[in-house]
């Protein structure tokens, strides 16, 4: 097991390369399952969570004639010079076995394209996770209302869809991978399902689009009202996936909170509106231009309120980042987290390096302090352990950061990014 070590203080500057989107490119993998032969996908980001992906979709029987995703320097994994390929011709399986599922949630993303294409899957329930309970009774619901018969046995959902119908579905609260999955079943059904209440994530429409590309026929991407349009038959397709607004927002945390003058490069603009805009009020100095980004020293930072909420709101992916750069602010803000309930356990950590933070029930109240001092800190989740990297740089002295392997889910080659902004930080052995 690896940790990170962080010698703190001192200003980014340079040039980043925002990759690709995770949260994109799994459900985009797992569309793949719905059109035989070999798609092209380009900007796969080099993560944990593509390798596990990779795993998945290798034990259902298809194949990487270049490698496999989620590996460094692996076509597909550093820009847009040479696509992924993912060869679906030999699909055979329909199962996503618990030892897969339990490391990464959004397996269960396999589901509603193996119940589109095989008319049958197996996949284990995904249980909780560390920021919170994310059931999936809202997936079968909908399934359900597609006419799938649905199972639960032994940990596993099991789906009978010899018979899979458009349908009307209602989410009673936004979900993501829900919308995902039931988009995906949708797009091989006889006749036409709407989705109402559908999540609006840029990531959601980054899917829509590839389907769109494999011949899929979708109306109202980017909204929350899906109207899909069942085909016979859907071709492979090459894709761009879409850069990864939670990165660009986490170097936008640590370039404003080192004092820094960075430039992000490939930064998804239009997906970015409610992050730069409480930036910006925080007295962050930045200037855009499409796909670009350069934040520069200002004045100094003051406290904001910030309220988590579904796309177009200010995304819970970035709070803990934010949280740690509101720790350094002048005055205090209100962090107000409506998504996952367990999504402060970076508060105890902070407060370790000298923060001023209390919670009470979803609010975080952050008192800014002048410095930070840098301790050997606990990463508990990804976001978390993006936030204590924050953190880190920019505290005086040492910061240890231990259980590192979050960050390998959500975050590529991060050393090597903030090694070429000038921070002082390296990865080694516990």
């Amino acid at each position: 097991m690896d940790k990170i070590v962080i010698e703190g203080g001192i200003p980014l500057k340079g040039e980043v390369v925002i990759s690709g989107a995770k949260n994109a490119a799994l459900p985009i993998l797992a569309a793949t399952i719905l059109a035989p032969g070999v798609h092209e996908l380009y900007s796969v980001p080099p993560l944990a969570d593509i390798r596990t992906a990779g795993r998945l979709l290798g034990s259902l029987g298809i194949k990487f004639p270049q490698g496999p995703p989620g590996r460094s320097g692996t076509p597909g994994s550093s820009g847009q010079d040479a696509p992924l390929l993912v060869d679906s011709s030999g699909l055979e399986g329909f199962e996503a076995p618990y030892e897969l599922v339990k490391t990464m949630r959004a397996a269960v993303l396999v589901l509603g394209p193996l119940v589109a294409r095989q008319r049958r899957a197996r996949v284990s329930l995904p249980g909780g996770c560390a920021i919170g309970a994310r059931p999936i009774n809202l997936h079968l619901k909908g399934l359900e209302a597609m006419g799938v018969k649905i199972t639960l046995r032994e940990g596993y959902v099991e789906a009978d869809a010899r018979r899979l119908n458009g349908a009307d579905i209602y989410f009673d609260t936004i979900t993501v991978t829900g919308t995902e999955n039931l988009m995906m079943a949708a797009v091989l059904a006889k006749g036409t399902t709407v989705i109402k209440n559908a999540a609006m994530e840029p990531e959601v429409g980054d899917l829509a689009r590839f389907l769109t590309a494999m011949g899929a026929q979708i109306e109202g991407i980017d909204t929350d009202v899906l109207t899909i349009h069942g085909v016979k038959e859907l071709k492979p397709a090459s894709y761009i996936i879409m850069a990864d607004r939670i990165e660009a927002g986490t170097y936008m945390a640590a370039a404003a909170i080192t004092k820094g003058e960075v430039t992000l490069l490939n930064a998804p603009m239009p997906h970015l509106t409610a992050i730069m805009g409480k930036f910006t009020e925080a007295g962050v100095r930045l200037s855009a231009e499409p796909g670009r980004i350069t934040l520069q020293p200002g004045g100094a930072l003051h406290g904001v309120d910030v309220r988590t909420l579904p796309y177009p709101g200010f995304p819970t992916d970035m709070q803990a980042q934010f949280m740690a750069l509101m720790s350094l602010a002048r005055g205090a803000s209100v962090i107000t987290e409506t998504i996952f309930e367990n999504r402060f356990m970076h508060v105890s950590e902070l407060v370790r390096m000298g923060a001023d933070i209390t919670v009470s029930g979803n609010h975080a109240i952050v008192r800014g302090k002048k410095t930070l001092q840098g301790a050997p800190v606990m990463a508990t989740d990804l976001r978390a352990s993006a936030s204590l990297v924050v953190a880190g740089l920019a505290a005086q002295g040492l910061t240890e950061i231990h259980r590192v392997y979050h960050l390998d889910r959500g975050y590529a080659n991060l050393v090597e990014k903030f090694s070429g902004l000038g921070a002082r930080i390296q990865r080694m052995p516990e």
